[in-house]
């Protein structure tokens, strides 16, 4: 007997991560064993327990602080949404973390539309200003690192200046509307996409307030700080101190390269730039290669399986709401 096609979707989806997560660590596995596994697993071992909690504690602290600008995007909305729920909306939504463009997030805005009534076009400008945000956030992080740190990254300007441009965009009515038209004319297809575009950016005009853009700015810094600062904690246990700065400056442009080749999570070009750019600051492969193994498995992937957590009990909330609202 076939599968309904919503159970057909989940169980290809959990066979996309499970398939990125097995094309990591075989990437990585890789290199481990042209360095030498003993070397590898040495450096692993040098991690306590207690610092692996501590690690995934601060990407707790990024999810939180991210979760809270959610929620304070809902407000400025005016959807008639809790704390809670939203923050179960979007940790629930890092399931889909890893499909391409991240577009499987777009699940938030299903249970959204179950548990209040309101319609995609309307709740798409949340998604929008969430994701712009991230950009902005990050941009500047890399931006100030850039400027505090001892190392150079060559291509990283170029990065902070198109992630504030999309950013900057993406949050302007007058422009995403250009955008998206000009896009249509251009294409010629995917009408009703680009007319849900241009639909949605009428509502972006919610979130331009000064306190609303400084305060969710401030959020979103604090958390992907969190996850840096991570990362400069982690080579600094495996013995390949090279700053706080550098590190942070590392792990965020990894972050966005990542996310520029389009691949599910940024896996692959992610993992391949960190460990490139701890290459040229002198980190040999027999550490770079398990730092980027524990720093993904503790940001991305930790986020996702939270996510695989979440996700079945806010789908049995959105579907209550949906059956109240009937």
């Amino acid at each position: 007997m076939p599968l309904p096609p919503r159970e057909r979707t989940d169980r290809r989806d959990l066979w996309v991560l499970g398939g990125l997560f097995v094309l990591m660590i075989a990437g990585l596995a890789g290199l481990a064993a042209a360095t030498g596994w003993a070397e590898t697993l040495e450096e692993i071992g040098k991690l306590t327990a207690w610092q692996v909690v501590g690690l995934l504690a601060l990407s707790l602290v990024n999810y939180l602080f991210r979760g809270m600008r959610w929620h304070l995007f809902a407000m400025r909305l005016g959807l008639p949404t809790g704390f809670i729920q939203d923050l179960r909306h979007f940790i629930g939504g890092f399931a889909m973390s890893a499909t391409p463009g991240r577009v499987g997030e777009l699940v938030r805005m299903r249970w959204i539309r179950r548990e209040t009534g309101w319609s995609f076009e309307r709740t798409a400008p949340l998604v929008l200003v969430d994701r712009a945000s991230d950009l902005v956030a990050m941009a500047l992080i890399l931006a100030l690192a850039l400027a505090l740190s001892a190392g150079e990254i060559a291509g990283a300007m170029p990065i902070v200046i198109l992630a504030l441009g999309t950013a900057w965009i993406a949050t302007h009515p007058s422009l995403l509307a250009a955008f998206a038209l000009r896009s249509y004319r251009m294409t010629g297809r995917l009408p009703r996409i680009w007319a849900r575009v241009r639909a949605a950016s009428r509502s972006l005009a919610a979130f331009r307030g000064p306190w609303t853009i400084g305060f969710a700015a401030v959020l979103g810094t604090i958390g992907w700080m969190a996850e840096g600062y991570a990362f400069h904690l982690l080579l600094v246990w495996m013995g390949s101190d090279i700053g706080l700065w550098t590190a942070v400056a590392i792990f965020i442009f990894s972050a966005l390269a990542g996310g520029l080749t389009g691949a599910p999570g940024g896996v692959g070009g992610a993992e391949a730039a960190m460990i490139a750019l701890l290459t040229l600051e002198g980190v040999p492969l027999s550490v770079s290669v398990p730092a980027t193994l524990i720093i993904r498995v503790t940001t991305l992937w930790f986020a996702i399986l939270l996510g695989l957590l979440v996700f079945p009990l806010a789908e049995r909330q959105s579907m209550r709401g949906a059956h109240g609202a009937a």
